[in-house]
């Protein structure tokens, strides 16, 4: 063991301990690989080809007069809107939760951790109910709403309110455990040079959780698109006017318009593709970016 120091002699001990640890018998891990791609093709790939199957079954004409339909185009517009105002809202409510719970301590922490959790333990069925009663016509401000003519349920405004509900988790608790992690060390070095509080948002703070601000997004739009249970009951199911994708694929289904059905629903399998796709590019580069710093 001559030449040989304390720390290579650790780090030698711990590959042969890591090597023993997986090094399990072939069988073991051709059993263990083929039952986790059987699951995978049983429940993930079978169904989504399974979609486009049915969705290109009477010809793509077909397919495109259901997509060019005045509802589905109007689904789709206002499943759009819906995710261009919550994603951008819960964005900002994302970086100022994680920030204040990460970098400061303040009474109503444990609180605030607890709201943003919410979404997680509540049905979204549950959620939208709550909106009915809140803002519905015989809810708390019912009335001054019907005075003020100011429609909130089966509108668009509900929709967008349910759809906030159920997304504004994402993005702060992506953030919370990575600016933990970073520690405060950064921030206040810019606070001793004479950085202002944006500054350090903007120069120090953001730039270093990047990447996972990009995942929480990613994973917020994601839902606001596909989000049905809380959507459903604050929409009323008025056609061409509250129906989002997901609902709008329910009535087609529900008419035994399986074709225009599954066409639609195709649209959702493109983005949650899509979603797939960019979620994956930006795991990579944050495990890129995590090599790149521990071998600096």
């Amino acid at each position: 063991m001559s030449g040989i120091t304390p720390s290579q002699y650790s780090s030698y001990h711990s590959k042969v301990a890591r090597s023993r640890a997986t090094s399990e018998p072939a069988w073991i891990r051709y059993a263990l690989t083929t039952i986790a791609l059987s699951f995978l093709a049983l429940f993930l790939f079978v169904p989504l080809a399974a979609v486009f199957t049915e969705a290109l079954r009477k010809g793509f004409d077909t397919y495109i007069t259901a997509l060019i339909d005045p509802d589905a185009l109007s689904a789709v517009k206002l499943t759009f809107i819906a995710a261009l105002i919550a994603v951008p809202l819960n964005l900002v409510f994302g970086v100022a939760a994680a920030w204040a719970i990460a970098k400061f301590e303040f009474k109503g922490k444990s609180i605030l951790i607890t709201l943003i959790d919410l979404p997680f333990a509540v049905s979204p069925v549950i959620a939208g109910l709550i909106y009915v009663l809140i803002f519905g016509l015989q809810g708390w401000f019912g009335s001054a709403l019907v005075d003020n003519d100011i429609k909130v349920i089966f509108a668009i405004p509900g929709i967008v309110l349910a759809t906030i509900f159920v997304t504004f988790p994402f993005v702060a608790r992506e953030l919370i455990p990575l600016m933990q992690a970073q520690g405060k060390d950064e921030e206040e070095a810019g606070l001793v040079l004479g950085a202002s509080g944006w500054q350090i948002l903007w120069r120090i703070t953001l730039p270093n959780v990047k990447w996972g601000l990009l995942y929480g997004v990613i994973l917020t739009n994601a839902r606001a698109m596909g989000e049905f249970g809380a959507v459903s009951v604050v929409s009323g199911h008025i056609r061409g006017m509250t129906n989002t994708l997901p609902l709008h694929v329910e009535i087609l289904y529900n008419e035994y318009n399986y074709a225009a059905a599954f066409a639609v629903a195709s649209l959702l399998a493109l983005l949650a593709l899509v979603t797939l796709a960019l979620k994956t590019f930006v795991e990579w580069q944050v495990a890129r970016n995590a090599s790149h710093n521990e071998a600096a």
